[in-house]
């Protein structure tokens, strides 16, 4: 009986495989970069260019060079608009990230359940223009029932979003309850990747929950902390819809963010050429961050073996 030997594939073979299979993966890619380019390359690259412009809609966009970036230098309103958005990025970071990382520990060494995972990322799947109007009714300083409790426990009512001092933390924490179980689920995904071994182990040796936190868990954590950093921290410089719907950039542009500063530029007095040279300035302040927190935090490097 003769077995018949199956010959290797001839090269010309191989090579209809891969454009096969490049042809195959080109279809697959094309929806993605098409709206890539249609949706944010296109619109990035005109915003650079009505940047050095005068543009309001009704005339063509007049060349005016760097008047724009000029103008911005010395625009009070933009220096504080950057003011205030630094201060809801470091209140709504902080809080956040302390927040879902001691949630994601929590579920990771206590509980693995699918219902409470479920429940954590609840508040992400409404809307910020819900959260935000429904926890403006929440702390209405007459009328909600977070204030409500307050005089009930014998205290004056507090203006959350109507006081300069409480404007921007409330709505930095708001912004909070609504992103921290997404964030703490991204962290809990990096806790999956450490070795249970490594915890075991340190049991053995008497460490203690607190210790193997610092020891263990953090270090190994960082490369998807520092990722996770990155992203909430462009999030939260983009800040605009609570803003809008709550407090409208006010009391006396307390809130007046640079997203909602850019806004009213281009729709509320249709200088557009001003509001896309804010962008850009925008942009270039997020593109810095993003590049010095990842050579600082060592995103790229892992310390698993």
């Amino acid at each position: 009986m003769t077995i018949a030997s199956s010959s290797p594939p001839t090269r010309r073979a191989r090579d209809r495989e891969n454009r096969g299979d490049g042809t195959l993966a080109a279809v697959f890619v094309a929806p993605a970069l098409l709206g890539f380019l249609v949706f944010l390359l296109w619109p990035t690259l005109r915003g650079v260019w009505l940047s050095f412009t005068r543009f309001n809609l009704l005339t063509p966009a007049e060349w005016v060079g760097l008047d724009n970036y000029v103008r911005m230098v010395h625009d009070p309103i933009f220096w504080d608009s950057l003011t205030v958005t630094v201060e809801y990025v470091a209140i709504n970071i902080g809080v956040q990230t302390v927040c879902a990382l001691a949630v994601a520990v929590l579920l990771q060494r206590l509980t693995r359940s699918a219902v409470l995972r479920g429940i954590v990322l609840t508040p992400y799947l409404m809307s910020n223009v819900v959260a935000g109007i429904v926890w403006l009714w929440i702390l209405d300083t007459q009328l909600g029932i977070g204030n409500e409790i307050v005089a009930a426990a014998g205290l004056d009512r507090i203006p959350f979003l109507a006081d300069e001092t409480w404007a921007v933390p409330t709505i930095a924490l708001i912004n909070v309850w609504r992103h921290v179980g997404y964030t703490a689920l991204l962290l809990f995904a990096g806790l999956q990747a450490i070795p249970d071994d490594m915890y075991e182990a340190a049991k053995v040796d008497g460490a203690s929950e607190w210790r193997m936190f610092w020891r263990i868990t953090l270090p190994l954590l960082r490369p998807v902390l520092a990722v996770v950093l990155i992203m909430t921290v462009i999030g939260s410089f983009q800040v605009f819809d609570t803003v809008a719907v709550t407090t409208a950039g006010g009391p006396a542009n307390a809130t007046n963010v640079l997203q909602y500063y850019i806004y009213g530029a281009a729709f509320g007095r249709f200088q557009f050429g001003y509001a896309s040279a804010m962008s850009v300035a925008l942009l270039v302040v997020l593109s810095a961050i993003t590049v010095l927190q990842y050579r600082l935090t060592r995103a790229g490097r892992t310390d698993l073996g």
